[in-house]
């Protein structure tokens, strides 16, 4: 039997924060309000790394729009 690799699939808020070099407040904040998409597991908030790409694609995406305007 050939040993498999389990990858990670979901991120917690907190590690979300360190990756976006935020706070953990904000961060909570953006879950709360929906900005980064998340599902609750228990009582805790999970997110999927698409999501945080998501995020940041719309950030980088709505700020391109701004200065082309």
């Amino acid at each position: 039997m050939t040993p498999t690799a389990i990858t990670r699939k979901w991120h917690t808020t907190a590690e979300v924060a360190e990756m976006l070099g935020f706070g953990l407040s904000k961060t909570k904040m953006l879950v709360l309000t929906g900005e980064i998409r998340s599902v609750k597991i228990g009582r805790n908030r999970r997110i999927l790394p698409a999501w945080v790409d998501e995020y940041v694609n719309r950030c980088a995406q709505d700020s391109t729009e701004r200065w082309s305007a």
